[in-house]
């Protein structure tokens, strides 16, 4: 397995291009206002910061599992994706996106854990309940928001009061947001027990279409915007106060700080070598056959750009 044969960064110039937006682990090409044509890269981003190499099969591990669950939830709420002519490509809808992320937590664990052990228990101004341990499931799902700060690349904390005080969303189309993310988590919660898995938190993002539709938008599900338990022996495991067996990016985080790196600024981002490279690339896998419930299969790695430079074209050429 070879970093070598990894999709990093693209320079494509599909028909109809007007721009280019680079997320840290995305891309997305705007088609004559219309359409977006997204591109999951191999890039691995921690701690808000994107590691130096990127991690074989990532992208296309992470598009396919948004598609599926995207296709799993379309009864319930409407989305932006038309068609995946790559395994690494999505197109879709063009939409202005809220200036919001939608975070559900089912239980009290990552940044909601910390906050907590922290002494708060006010958390996006939703009270969390006194006595409560680590990995422990709430009384109901909390819905706890997040929204780009003024400066950086960070997500800040934000509660429904501010967003609506704020003029960020308006009070419409807010209710829609939460009655929309309380319904996704609900079915993501049984698409995953039925995998033996429990959907811990995650988060969803939503935009606006031209006729000015409310639709989920960007990837859903996946180990890179939730976090998983696996269910078998969860009860065990919280009453002996051990850590929970998880289904998340959360192994490189943990990688990350064993070796000195939080993001901080003048911290150096440790070495990936190529055995651990493989090692994440591995885990990566073994997320989307859990998840899924389905076998990957790799795609052909020989040229990705020129693979999604043919399937992309042939695809927009075909409207």
């Amino acid at each position: 397995m070879s970093t070598a044969n990894t999709i990093i960064d693209t320079n494509f110039n599909f028909p109809g291009q007007q721009r280019v937006y680079k997320g840290k682990v995305r891309e997305v090409y705007t088609i004559n206002n219309d359409l977006l044509v997204m591109i999951a890269t191999d890039r691995l981003s921690a701690f808000d910061v994107v590691m130096p190499k990127g991690i074989p099969y990532k992208g296309q591990i992470l598009n396919q599992i948004a598609t599926q669950m995207t296709a799993a939830t379309e009864d319930i709420v409407p989305n932006w994706l038309v068609a995946t002519p790559d395994p690494n490509v999505a197109v879709g809808h063009l939409c202005e996106p809220f200036k919001v992320e939608m975070v559900i937590r089912g239980y009290l664990s990552g940044h909601a854990a910390r906050e907590y052990k922290a002494g708060k228990r006010l958390l996006c101004g939703v009270t969390m309940p006194e006595r409560m341990k680590e990995n422990d499931k709430f009384p109901q799902p909390i819905i706890t928001p997040a929204t780009k700060a003024e400066k950086g690349d960070h997500d800040e904390d934000i509660s429904s009061e501010a967003i609506l005080a704020r003029g960020i969303v308006s009070e419409d189309d807010y209710k829609v947001l939460e009655d929309y993310t309380r319904k996704l988590f609900q079915r993501g919660t049984e698409i995953a027990a039925k995998r033996g898995l429990i959907l811990v938190d995650t988060k969803y993002e939503f935009g606006k279409t031209k006729e000015g539709n409310i639709v989920l938008i960007d990837e859903i599900h996946t180990p890179d915007s939730s976090r998983y338990f696996y269910a078998d022996g969860y009860e065990e495991r919280q009453q002996r106060g051990e850590a929970q067996k998880q289904l998340s990016k959360e192994f490189v985080r943990q990688w990350l700080i064993a070796n000195g790196f939080q993001g901080l600024k003048g911290q150096q981002i440790p070495h990936m070598s190529d055995d651990y490279i493989t090692t994440v690339s591995e885990r990566y896998i073994e997320l989307y056959e859990n998840i899924t419930g389905e076998s990957f299969i790799i795609a052909d790695v020989s040229n990705i750009q020129q693979r999604i430079s043919n399937n992309v074209n042939s695809y927009l050429s075909s409207l």
